[in-house]
């Protein structure tokens, strides 16, 4: 799609400014504009000249030396209309566009009023029915007169049929519905059906001698919710993630508290396995700091980071596929997060519930600790 608006631009204009948008600037450029630099029938006969001091690709054909302007912006929230405000855009192009608010796309769609050759891209993975975007353009793709194009993985030419094979196992329930299937659904009933339907296939007493080291993952309580500490061990290669331990209290405690039963689990954390970091819930900025003080005062070998906090549709889909891999492993003892996996429901808008009913607090933490090895752990 990249390559076509590039094409598209370049052969119908000259001088004039388009735009290219992704969640931020530093994904679109990963997703977007290193790899056209690398696509023949682009660099044949353009050249490609990026200035990231202001986030600006220029592009200039080699025969006539007519060039044009694009401009990279990301929609990473409601603020972001901001940044393209003012400028006129001969062409937009959004990748992963049901990612972005609706206040960026709408300014960015004004920006081209002005423009009547002007023409908008959008891509996305399918998302829920309730999306802005669906409900938007997707729906209405007649009547603003959009040419909408599907593809399924099975569409792409590079990937074998084992491998298209292998990636449909990674998922279930409503994100195999959306990354496999491409239909936008709603997200309805339990979100981790295949461990509801049979916790016993990933419980057990794993043996903490694979583990070769281990993350805690802390959140903290608020307004009703609990705190929770849960401990995630990995093995050789990062094979498995093994849920070890947690500390689980639902009741109003004092910041002193709260430290002394997170240094009373991170030395239990330590004589089970190596255990070196411990994340927590960015949120709490003070809480973090009276842990960190506490920590150094009695010279504790544990580092104190903020969790990554990645978008929670993000954290299920992976703990998902960790699921439907066979990679996850949850110690017998650890009930409070068996249960919260057994128990964990979308609500009516597609969102994970989130109204004390059930235990999203060792969810989180869970998902701390297994964050920052992700992309390892596939």
């Amino acid at each position: 799609m990249a390559c076509s608006y590039i094409l598209w631009a370049m052969r119908g204009f000259s001088g004039k400014n388009f735009g290219i948008c992704g969640k931020t600037i530093r994904s679109a450029e990963r997703n977007i504009l290193r790899p056209l630099e690398e696509v023949r029938d682009i660099t044949k006969y353009y050249r490609l000249q990026y200035r990231r001091s202001d986030s600006l690709l220029i592009i200039t054909e080699k025969k006539s030396g007519k060039s044009n302007n694009f401009y990279v912006f990301g929609g990473r929230d409601d603020s972001s209309y901001m940044l393209i405000q003012g400028i006129t855009l001969s062409g937009v192009m959004f990748d992963e566009a049901a990612l972005m608010p609706e206040s960026f796309i709408e300014q960015a769609c004004a920006r081209i009023i002005s423009e009547p050759s002007a023409k908008l891209w959008f891509n996305c993975n399918p998302d829920s029915k309730h999306s802005y975007f669906y409900k938007s353009w997707i729906e209405k793709a007649d009547e603003k007169d959009l040419l909408r194009v599907t593809m399924l993985m099975k569409d792409n030419p590079i990937l074998t049929k084992k491998q298209i094979e292998d990636a449909d196992k990674l998922y279930s329930g409503v994100f195999r519905e959306r990354y496999i299937l491409g239909r936008w659904v709603n997200a309805e009933g339990i979100i981790y059906r295949e461990f509801a339907d049979e916790p016993r296939k990933f419980c057990g007493t794993p043996d903490s001698s694979e583990i070769i080291f281990a993350n805690i993952g802390v959140d903290f309580g608020g307004n009703g919710s609990a705190h929770a500490m849960v401990l995630t061990g990995f093995t050789k290669n990062y094979g498995k993630a093994v849920v070890l331990a947690e500390n689980y209290i639902r009741e109003q405690i004092t910041p002193s508290r709260l430290e002394a039963e997170l240094k009373a689990f991170a030395l239990l954390s330590k004589s089970i396995c190596k255990t070196f970091d411990i994340y927590c819930d960015s949120a709490e900025q003070v809480l973090i700091r009276g842990i960190k003080s506490a920590f150094v005062k009695e010279r504790l070998p544990f580092e104190i980071k903020n969790a990554k906090k990645t978008s929670i549709l993000g954290r299920i889909s992976f703990v998902n596929m960790l699921l439907s891999m066979g990679k996850l492993i949850i110690h017998e003892r650890c009930k409070h997060l068996i249960d919260a996996l057994s128990s964990a429901v979308w609500d009516d808008t597609g969102k994970r519930l989130d109204n004390g009913s059930t235990n999203i607090d060792s969810l989180d933490a869970f998902e701390y600790s297994i964050e920052p090895v992700m992309n390892y752990l596939l």
